[in-house]
């Protein structure tokens, strides 16, 4: 009895001094940590506002891509994320489950709507892999999301796979980068797509095109909401919460017009689904700014879908280079005419020409014997250029290449810009790049030097950036004006340019009568260029074509470079025919929808033309005297049986409108008609009419009023306004000088 009372107060006397001590230790920590306010080296105010604390993510908007009237053409809108429900706890009513119950039959029923895999027989494996899928420790995850694919569903879609009643298929709200038009400037949009972060958030980021470039001014930056909960998530008594506002994505306004760009579209598609060319280009732009209205190629994809179709994931009107065949004639003829050492209606042997052991030939292998200069402009010789570039000079001819600004970048505000390169350490190099082979460009080069010849003299730099803009408080970020890149030539050699470029569609001889407008006045070069083998050499029977234009003449308002790649033509059919089905009916239409008036700009007096042919020549000539019109009958017979321009359309009042008859030709009198107008009549009858000099008719070699019966050579010698202006200072008294000089 003695040892078991014994026992017992020997236990109860251990069990003290073990909890005395426990008390003991539990007693100083906590007078350690109140103290020190540490545990384990970490500050418990830390880490009880970790455990407490609370923060939830607002989201910024991306910033919308605007056209230059405000319409959108890229933006954010409302889309479904996919989640399936996979694990059997969060059914609680067999009858009615909650999760996926039959993973097969799901998987094969979502294999319609998405695709994780692009191979559509494995995709339903794919998507049955993820239904089925276990955490690293061998348990069921509740839920599980299908990346990219499951997210960025539209409604329609949705819908029917709700249709399908599928347990443990649920949606939530999201948003999806959207691009309203479809096909529309894809490359040079681009697109932006959701991509996962190391946190499992998602983000919209910039993939391609202006979406990948201006990806962090669209972005913006997330704003976060900061508050204290107690252990069960409630919000606390008194807590402060601290709200730091989401800054949304800047908008961008383009310089692109929506209307022109679907007029080009829709062109474009026309052309490709006839011809089936290997590839397009095509790019608008108005030369007074530099501004880019409309870009586009083909083959293209939609930025919703990104399918596309043996497509280079690359802008070739910015980033690829070409040999641009005879468009480049434009900037040699501009070159010639600027030195004065354009000889018009000088002649040379068309045919061939040797460049030490190389011969150049011209489109048709023999030529037409000896032609002027003139003529093998419109005929688009490349002899004519080989000579010329005899009379230029290669160094002062390379020296105009570079003001033009070949051979190096626009400086337009998009990525990769190729530069392109002449080539010039071979005498047949120098040759060859003065009619566009050998030597290699970008399509916006081209039309960035064209914007010389149609912008009297001064070339602008290409953009397609207006504006940059907060949406938040309006500010304008950035704002981009038009940058005048110099003055390859005079405003006169860009009137004589742009004058003999129209002789292209207007002569007997023009390469270009397939860009004739009824309506209004085009200039411009056609090019048919040898496609270069990767390995050296040019492809057989294969060729670029393009054209290089603008219109009206006068003034022009736009210019447009068109290019198609080997076209499947039909029997008769040149290369031109498809390159004019796209600029054609593109020019025609945003010219009228700019509201540019026929043959000028200029707000003045019109008078309408119609179809006269059939009718008395004398009785229209009556007609159009009457309305300020100045009539050229063209021949002495009654009826008229061609005219020009072709009609109905409207014309400035003082403009000449031509009308063929047959019977004996009279000649008119010139003066003051310019070249154009000369080679109107010339083409119209028929005649051996020699044109010396450049600007506008001072004399002519047979009188007005001589009917001409045989076919002896007339010649009609034009001087520029600076000509005249010397010659009549020339003819006057010092004293009239004076006054001039006043004046």
């Amino acid at each position: 009895m003695k040892k078991k009372r014994f026992r017992f107060q020997w236990g109860a006397f251990l069990l003290m001094i073990f909890y005395g001590g426990l008390f003991f230790l539990l007693f100083t920590r906590m007078v350690t940590l109140q103290a020190t306010g540490e545990a384990e080296g970490q500050e418990l105010a830390a880490r009880a506002a970790a455990k407490y604390s609370k923060e939830s993510a607002i989201t910024a908007n991306r910033g919308k891509i605007y056209d230059r009237t405000g319409q959108v053409i890229a933006e954010d809108t409302l889309s479904y994320r996919l989640i399936a429900v996979v694990n059997e706890k969060a059914t609680t009513d067999k009858k009615n489950p909650r999760h996926v119950v039959d993973p097969e039959k799901t998987a094969e029923i979502l294999s319609q709507y998405i695709h994780m895999n692009k191979e559509d027989e494995m995709n339903k494996e794919a998507i049955y892999k993820q239904l089925t899928r276990l955490k690293e420790n061998g348990e069921k995850p509740y839920q599980v999301e299908f990346g990219s694919a499951g997210r960025g569903i539209s409604h329609e879609v949705m819908s029917k796979i709700k249709d399908k009643k599928l347990p443990g298929i649920l949606f939530v709200n999201d948003l999806k980068r959207y691009y309203p038009n479809g096909i529309f400037a894809s490359h040079l949009i681009g697109f932006a797509v959701k991509e996962e972060n190391k946190d499992h958030t998602f983000t919209t980021k910039g993939k391609m095109g202006l979406e990948l470039t201006y990806n962090k001014e669209l972005s913006g930056k997330d704003g976060k909401i900061e508050y204290e909960t107690d252990a069960f998530s409630y919000l606390l008594p008194n807590s402060e919460k601290m709200v730091t506002p989401a800054k949304n994505g800047d908008d961008i306004y383009l310089t692109i017009d929506k209307t022109i760009q679907s007029f080009l579209e829709e062109a474009m598609s026309q052309v490709e689904k006839e011809y089936d060319p290997e590839s397009m280009t095509a790019v608008m732009a108005d030369p007074k700014t530099g501004k880019i209205l409309a870009m586009t190629q083909r083959p293209t994809f939609n930025p919703d879908t990104r399918e596309g179709t043996n497509m280079k994931w690359l802008n070739e009107v910015i980033e690829e280079t070409i040999e641009p065949g005879s468009t480049m004639k434009t900037f040699t003829l501009a070159s010639a005419i600027d030195t004065n050492t354009w000889p018009p209606n000088a002649t040379y042997m068309s045919g061939q020409y040797r460049v030490l052991d190389r011969v150049i030939k011209d489109h048709n292998n023999v030529g037409w014997n000896r032609i002027t200069y003139l003529e093998g402009f419109q005929r688009s010789s490349n002899t004519a250029m080989a000579h010329l570039l005899k009379l230029i000079g290669e160094d002062v001819f390379y020296d105009y290449l570079d003001k033009f600004g070949f051979g190096k970048k626009t400086g337009i505000d998009l990525p990769n810009e190729a530069a392109g390169t002449l080539l010039s350490k071979y005498p047949i190099q120098r040759v060859t790049t003065t009619y566009g082979q050998g030597s290699t460009v970008t399509p916006i080069q081209l039309i960035q030097a064209m914007t010389a010849i149609a912008n009297d003299g001064k070339m602008m730099q290409p953009y397609v950036i207006d504006q940059i803009v907060d949406p938040s408080t309006g500010k304008i970020i950035q704002n981009h004006k038009p940058i005048e890149k110099g003055q390859p030539v005079s405003a006169d050699t860009a009137k004589q340019v742009r004058e003999i470029l129209a002789s292209t569609l207007t002569s007997k001889y023009g390469t270009a009568k397939d860009f004739i407008l009824n309506e209004y006045e085009v200039a411009g070069k056609t090019g048919t260029a040898q496609i270069p083998k990767a390995s050296g050499g040019y492809l057989a029977n294969d060729y670029l074509y393009s054209f290089l234009g603008m219109a009206p003449v006068d003034n022009p308002q736009l210019i447009m470079y068109v290019s198609v790649k080997k076209p499947k033509l039909k029997i008769g059919e040149n290369g031109s025919v498809p390159v004019s089905k796209v600029f054609k009916p593109v020019m025609l239409n945003s010219l009228k929808y700019l509201n540019v008036n026929t043959e000028d700009v200029k707000q003045v007096d019109n008078a309408a033309i119609q179809d006269y042919t059939g009718q008395s020549a004398e009785a229209v000539q009556v007609e159009l005297a009457n309305d300020g019109l100045q009539p050229v009958v063209v021949g002495s017979g009654g009826k008229i049986i061609d005219q020009y321009p072709k009609g109905p359309q409207k014309l400035i009042k003082g403009n000449f409108v031509f009308l063929k008859t047959e019977g004996d030709i009279s000649l008119p009198d010139f003066t003051d008609w310019s070249l154009r107008n000369v080679l109107v009549f010339k083409s119209m009858a028929d005649l051996e009419i020699e044109v010396v000099g450049e600007g506008f008719v001072a004399s002519q070699s047979v009188s007005a009023g001589t009917v001409i019966s045989d076919s002896s050579p007339i010649v009609v010698k034009l001087k520029t306004p600076a000509e005249s202006y010397i010659k009549d200072v020339e003819a006057t008294s010092d004293d009239e000088v004076e006054q001039i000089v006043d004046q």
